[in-house]
């Protein structure tokens, strides 16, 4: 379901808890002899805040260990974020995803101001890759921001109200 559109100073005048939109990460099936699902760690990057992890899709049961020592294998979003969270990320972890098109829902208590997206993806034998999208809120025009990744991460986009 798409949201539905507002006109421009509609939208300006909307509180921030109205501004609630969502992330849509692509996860390519890779052609490769031994496939594993990656790491995926997902957070927001701003002027005058800290970055925020927004998901972290990790192996909860990595061959019976809690998998979170390969969290730093996500080498971006360890260093901003990663080693001062709480391991295992309580409330934002989630399981490793299949490949395939998976959507979340960006935080609704964002407020006014322009952001950078970042997805970062590790895969056991596989590579890394991170994405960056950038995005204002409230938005400027159009209904949101994309990034065609080409790796270990597909297309990655932001969609506003």
């Amino acid at each position: 379901m798409k949201p539905s559109s507002l006109l421009a100073p509609v939208l300006a005048l909307a509180p921030a808890s109205a501004m609630a939109g969502s992330i849509s990460i692509d996860l390519p099936r890779l052609p490769v002899a031994e496939y594993h699902r990656p790491y995926v760690a997902i957070w927001i990057e701003g002027a005058g805040i800290q970055p925020r992890t927004v998901a972290v899709w990790y192996d909860a049961d990595h061959r019976g260990d809690p998998g979170t020592k390969w969290l730093s294998d996500l080498r971006g979003w360890w260093r901003v974020a990663g080693r001062n969270i709480g391991t295992p990320p309580s409330g934002i972890s989630g399981a490793t995803r299949a490949p395939g098109h998976h959507t979340i829902p960006l935080p609704a208590d964002l407020k006014p101001g322009a952001y950078t997206l970042k997805v970062e993806a590790a895969r056991e034998t596989g590579g890394r890759e991170l994405v960056s999208v950038p995005f204002t809120l409230p938005r400027t025009g159009g209904k949101g921001a994309g990034n065609g990744a080409g790796g270990e991460i597909g297309a990655v986009a932001v969609t506003l109200p």
